[in-house]
């Protein structure tokens, strides 16, 4: 693509180009903007270099060579690209004799070895994702063995726009983004958005305290020496908001600093320490919906799936080295089941093990990795090691969701830390009277209730199941004369906790129907004189239409019957 690129505008200066999990990208500096137009061009040439069947081949540089390259073909990004490689030694591929490029490889054979693909969109993107670096232009594209599972991605990708969680949700008014007037990449919830998040607030807090978890809460600021203890001012900052606040105490203009939080785990560890603890407290379970903020680069923020201030279903739990597999094993069957609450079946399991960045012994490291590993195993659930991407305080279970569409989100997240504990000289008194070391698991099961409800609304395209749905029932009333006893059934669904709204509005009986259609709501009733007279309901179900008339009382007993069944 880059090679089609250039040969179409030679003046294009040629930024990065890497893969992606489902295609590919590549930035460009290029004065006008490409069209629609232009990737048909680009394609066009592409298919040519294709056809020509051209050889990939390596060429390893010193850095001082590699420079002079691209110095002379006046490819500054490439340069300052090179100068940031460690390493003396830099790689660069050529595309038979009349292209190359800054790549660590490897490559296919030639050009030949590419079947279908596809360029998809044109996007702005920062460069190295800074708002205060150059602005260009990100072309993305896909590229598959055959043509067959091109088009069935693309098929896919049609879909996935229909469902895109920020159309949906601006559409049926669930949330927003103010970015000029709040900030970018801070949620506005709506009131449907923030029922439909109170809704699974309080089956979070349902099925925690179910499971033996004690609810905390902690502030959202907290003094930087805390954070100094816990390692995420050293491994973290560039991530965290900090600010200073002048008193007594601090005489300097600047006074004392403070961060707004990015994480739960050292407030839930202060409350540990409040006490002095037994063998017999622990597993000690403490869950928070605690909100953080997070300093994401403005390119990277997207929706509800990557944003700057979150609200996580975290929870820490301390245990003994005897209970530390049970409890790993519990939290795996907490997520599986929640998943399946909510509509997801399927989920692949990463297991991440020790980062270069990191603190804590090898020992330590080894027996948490041990611990996860072997609770995956002994639960004889299949998983993937990805190396070196645990946190800086231990290995991790990552586990995906897969929605309808196959794509996959991160949601859940199991952090097995010895370190933490022993930065913050937590103990507990063992059955032998000596003081132990608790170990600590940092877990999530929905995650950020941001990504989660944005990936709960493309799952189910916003056709939320009924005891998801932030408006259950809509009633309508066909004309003036039975607006009371809509009332009343009204005041009937309300006592027992069905969320119903009501349409009296001047309009067309088929308009009003249309509209609670179009806002997916799952159950309509319609009544006129005749329901009035019967004390029943004219009912049509979402998807099935009309499935004829029910008395209220049979009707309330059906709906409650689906809400308990979470269906």
């Amino acid at each position: 693509m880059a090679q089609a690129v250039k040969e179409l505008w030679p003046e294009t200066k040629l930024a990065i180009g890497p893969s992606i999990e489902d295609g590919f990208y590549y930035d460009f500096d290029k004065k006008e903007p490409f069209t629609d137009d232009d990737l048909k061009k680009i394609e066009e040439v592409m298919r040519r270099i294709i056809k020509e069947n051209l050889p990939f081949t390596r060429q390893d540089l010193s850095k001082k060579e590699a420079i002079a390259l691209f110095t002379k073909s006046g490819e500054a990004y490439k340069i300052e690209l090179i100068k940031d490689i460690p390493e003396e030694q830099v790689s660069i591929y050529k595309t038979g004799s009349a292209f190359l490029d800054l790549c660590r490889g490897p490559h296919v054979e030639s050009t030949g070895k590419i079947k279908a693909f596809k360029l998809l969109s044109v996007a702005g993107a920062y460069w190295r994702g800074l708002e205060t670096n150059p602005m260009l232009q990100r072309i993305y594209g896909t590229c598959f063995n055959s043509q067959k599972e091109l088009d069935e991605y693309l098929k896919n990708l049609e879909e996935a726009k229909k469902r895109d969680h920020r159309k949906l949700g601006k559409e049926l008014g669930f949330f927003d983004i103010y970015h000029d007037e709040a900030g970018a990449g801070l949620i506005f919830y709506h009131p449907k958005g923030a029922l439909l998040r109170m809704i699974i607030e309080d089956y979070l807090k349902k099925e925690h305290l179910k499971r033996g978890y004690q609810l905390v809460m902690t502030p959202h600021i907290m003094q930087k020496n805390l954070w100094q203890t816990s390692g995420h001012y050293d491994y973290y900052k560039e991530n965290m908001y900090t600010f200073f606040i002048p008193d007594e105490k601090t005489p300097s203009s600047e006074g004392q600093e403070f961060v707004l939080k990015p994480m739960n785990c050292p407030g839930h560890i202060l409350i540990y320490k409040s006490t002095i603890r037994s063998f017999r407290d622990l597993p000690l379970r403490y869950f928070e919906l605690g909100t953080v903020y997070r300093h994401e680069k403005a390119g990277v923020l997207h929706g509800l799936l990557r944003v700057r201030g979150f609200t996580q279903d975290d929870a820490h739990i301390f245990c003994t080295p005897e209970n530390l597999k049970s409890e790993i094993k519990a939290i795996i069957d907490f997520v599986i089941e929640a998943m399946r609450v909510f509509g997801f079946g399927e989920m692949d399991i990463e297991l991440s093990t020790r980062p270069e960045k990191s603190i804590g012994s090898d020992d330590d490291w080894a027996r948490a990795t041990q611990a996860l590993e072997d609770s995956l195993k002994e639960k004889g659930l299949s998983y993937t090691v990805h190396p070196g991407e645990g946190a800086f305080y231990g290995p991790k279970i990552d586990i995906k969701l897969k929605d309808v569409l196959k794509r996959k989100w991160q949601c859940a997240t199991i952090q097995c830390d010895f370190a933490l504990p022993k930065r913050f000289n937590l103990g507990y008194v063992d059955t032998d009277g000596k003081e132990k070391q608790p170990i600590m698991l940092h877990r999530v099961i929905l995650g950020s209730l941001e990504r989660f409800i944005g990936a709960l609304l493309e799952h189910h395209g916003a056709v939320l199941p009924l005891w998801l749905s932030p408006i259950q029932v809509a009633l309508i009333p066909i004309k003036d004369s039975t607006h009371d006893y809509a009332q009343k059934i009204k005041a009937e669904l309300e006592k027992e906790e069905i969320r119903v709204k009501i349409d009296q509005r001047n309009e067309t009986l088929n308009k009003r129907i249309r509209e609670a259609e179009v806002e997916k709501t799952p159950y309509i009733l319609v009544v006129g004189d005749k329901e009035s007279e019967a004390n029943s309901v004219s009912v049509r179900k979402r998807g099935k239409g009309d499935t004829g008339s029910l008395s209220l009382a049979e009707f309330i007993k059906k709906i409650k019957e689906e809400i308990e069944g979470k269906k």
